[in-house]
């Protein structure tokens, strides 16, 4: 769609049918919600200065570039967004050359955009492009944000970054941004005229109080301005980012400065749609829902792997006052909202900082606590430094509790939670297990409780697959559990959510298997596979993860160990290839992973 011809009236118009369009569709299928409403004036302003097939767009997470996709060509498939074979939730290049980047993770942006900036003079097209940032204040409180303004500051290529402050409604000018950037009012020159100003005021009433009041508020205002100008950037706001007139004029000028500058943006989470507008977590990233009354459509009477794990979590820190939580910008998707609302001192969120959350974990395990380190498997790839170094090189009690495990659905590439188990293996002092099912997950989280080094359980978005299987047992380290002994030649082996798998699969086949619950990954239950190498020589393992340094993986260097040579070993894990986006179970049929053709496979190996 190309914009450029039309006027500010006709922009305004445009926005409005923009986000009605993203409302009919998020509300059918689920997605981002209320950033992406928020940023639609500033989109479509971009897409008005710059062009987005020479000029680099980079949308930070990129969760709110659903505008960007229906100006760019996608408006017609628009109804696909998030399904499988359908328009990403994210940007991805190989759907349209519009799109930059893969993102899907927070606080890349102005990385990027260096990036393509170092590239662009390198080219000698300075005159030609100019790329553009868009990151919101909360992806702010990463350091790579910072690592990036740094040398932007140093180095003054041109590029312009555009900070969408959404936290709080226009009225409120700063919002998050003068309590994530305002270091100066902590000074102590800030700090005594505060107080010198304070005893001075006391002494003539209220008026004065009033006056003082708005000097300091003006004085917050122009902080975040200070930081950037001192770091070399120049600084423009904040401004209305629901103006498309003041959008598309600060644009220009900030295009036209040939030098880096941050546009500063007040936006409105929600905006359009008054049900989700300022709230926060809620309406970031919703399920299918009713339009007019904002209700979920979406229906499960299945417990979920988050709520047993916040139900477990609460039970133990009611009767252990040295456990301790923090997550990283996720409360209620990890379940940790609950415990942070019962128990504030002691479990924290603490934005989106992975990195911090291991290492200040890792303290609280050195003074004695108990701490559950509650990340997304995805995310923790982005603390994976810290786990080495201030976690297991210790060998401190942190346990690393890792939501959405295995395949996540809708989300895609950029968050299928399948890489945990071979960069955690690597690590020495490091204990790998899964629980199975309800169970079995409260008696994880008590063995982790009690467990005085590093380790590491991992659960499946949305609901276990349940069996009828024996009951769990309590863990007890390094111990598997044999949950079906026969005669017959073959054995299942299951980690996690892939014991049910294994059982589902097995009812397809018209002979009895052995089954078993592997429990541990690091350490695996060696006498248990010993033995049952002597019994059965036709393995089939079944897990939620990536064949590469996998579950099967790590089985293979145990029977390398052993010279254990005559076992028949066969992975259902997955491929060594990125998974795309799409409803779990389709993306599953896709990969060839559901019990019955998984049940076909293994009696065309037989």
């Amino acid at each position: 769609m190309n914009i450029k011809s039309k006027t500010i009236p006709e922009l305004e118009t445009l926005c409005g049918e923009i986000r009605e369009e993203i409302l009919r569709v998020v509300s059918k299928n689920g997605g981002h919600l209320s950033s992406t409403l928020g940023a639609t004036e500033l989109i479509v302003a971009m897409h008005k200065v710059f062009d987005s097939k020479k000029d680099p767009f980079i949308f930070d997470v990129s969760h709110q570039s659903y505008a960007h996709k229906l100006l760019t060509d996608r408006w017609d498939n628009f109804d696909t967004l998030r399904q499988f074979n359908g328009v990403c939730g994210y940007t991805k290049p190989s759907e349209s050359e519009d799109d930059y980047f893969v993102a899907g993770h927070s606080s890349t942006s102005i990385s990027l955009g260096v990036g393509a900036a170092k590239a662009i003079a390198l080219k000698g097209e300075q005159d030609s492009r100019i790329p553009i940032a868009m990151i919101g204040d909360g992806s702010m409180t990463a350091g790579m944000v910072y690592e990036a303004l740094n040398e932007l500051g140093d180095r003054k290529y041109p590029m312009i970054i555009i900070l969408n402050d959404n936290e709080m409604s226009i009225a409120k000018p700063i919002g998050a941004l003068s309590r994530i950037l305002s270091s100066a009012m902590a000074g102590s020159f800030y700090q005594k005229f505060k107080k010198h100003t304070e005893n001075f005021v006391d002494n003539f009433g209220e008026g004065a109080h009033y006056i003082a009041k708005r000097m300091e508020e003006g004085l917050k205002l122009i902080t975040p301005g200070i930081m950037f100008e001192e770091m070399g950037i120049d600084y423009i706001g904040p401004i209305d980012g629901h103006n498309i007139k003041s959008l598309v004029e600060t644009l220009e000028l900030a295009k036209d400065l040939g030098k880096p500058v941050i546009v500063h943006c007040q936006t409105l989470k929600g905006k359009g749609y008054e049900i989700a507008e300022g709230k926060e977590e809620k309406w970031h990233g919703v399920s299918p829902f009713d339009l007019k009354s904002g209700a979920s459509s979406k229906k499960s009477s299945d417990k979920s792997a988050t709520q047993i794990f916040t139900e477990a979590l609460m039970h133990l820190a009611k009767n252990d006052e040295k456990i301790v939580g923090a997550t990283a910008a996720m409360p209620s998707g990890t379940g940790m909202n609950e415990l942070m609302e019962t128990y504030p001192d002691r479990f924290w969120d603490v934005a989106i900082a992975e990195q911090h959350a291991v290492t200040s974990m890792s303290a609280l395990a050195k003074e004695g606590f108990k701490p559950f380190c509650t990340i997304y498997s995805t995310f923790l790839q982005r603390g994976y430094d810290q786990v080495i170094h201030d976690t297991c090189l210790m060998d401190l009690p942190v346990v690393f509790a890792l939501d959405r495990a295995g395949i996540v659905g809708e989300d895609g590439e950029t968050h299928q939670g399948v890489f945990d188990i071979s960069f955690l293996r690597a690590i020495p002092n490091m204990t790998l297990f899964a629980p199975r099912d309800e169970k079995s997950f409260h008696q994880a989280m008590a063995f982790a409780s009690e467990y005085q080094h590093p380790c590491s359980l991992r659960y499946p978005r949305g609901s276990f697959k349940e069996t009828d299987l024996i009951e769990s047992t309590p863990f007890e380290l390094a111990k598997s559990q044999l949950l079906y002994s026969t005669d017959s030649d073959i054995l299942f082996i299951g980690y996690g959510n892939g014991v049910g798998r294994a059982y589902e699969s097995a009812k397809f086949l018209e002979e009895d298997v052995s089954i078993l619950d592997l429990r541990f990954v690091k350490p695996l239950d060696e006498n248990m596979l010993r033995n049952l190498a002597t019994k059965h020589k036709t393995w089939f393992v079944f897990s939620d993860y990536s064949k590469a340094g996998g579950v099967v993986s790590a089985i293979l260097d145990f029977l390398a160990k052993e010279k254990i040579l005559d076992i028949e070993l066969t992975s259902f894990e997955y491929e060594d290839e990125f998974i795309t986006h799409g409803n779990t179970k389709l993306v599953e049929e896709s990969l060839g992973l559901l019990p019955s053709q998984l049940a076909l496979k293994v009696k065309e190996l037989l």
